[in-house]
């Protein structure tokens, strides 16, 4: 099987029942986190900014690794920047194997 490894950081929002989908196929288990802003302390809203060089690299970096590490068909990573309010998905990670 082709190793698939997807990297993005960027603003718009993601459907995690879409990311999934796309990891499961040929794959025998499909393992997911998906973190979330929260409104602790009363939080309206954070927002993120980032170096985008740096930020795609490092974590194509940790992505690469895992898929070094470990008999993965599929990697997805997504890291969001910009406003965010409690609720929102901020960060998505799955791996297919």
């Amino acid at each position: 099987h082709r190793r698939m490894i997807t990297v993005r950081v960027q603003q718009e929002d993601f459907d995690p029942g879409t990311q999934l989908a796309a990891l499961e196929a040929g794959a025998g288990a499909v393992a997911s986190f998906t973190g979330l802003v929260r409104g602790d302390g009363g939080l309206v809203a954070m927002t993120l900014e980032h170096y985008p060089a740096m930020t795609q690299a490092a974590l194509d970096d940790i992505a690469m690794e895992a898929a070094r590490r470990w008999p993965l068909l599929g990697v997805t990573v997504i890291h969001r920047f910009g406003r965010l309010t409690p609720g929102d998905r901020i960060v998505f990670v799955a791996t297919a194997s």
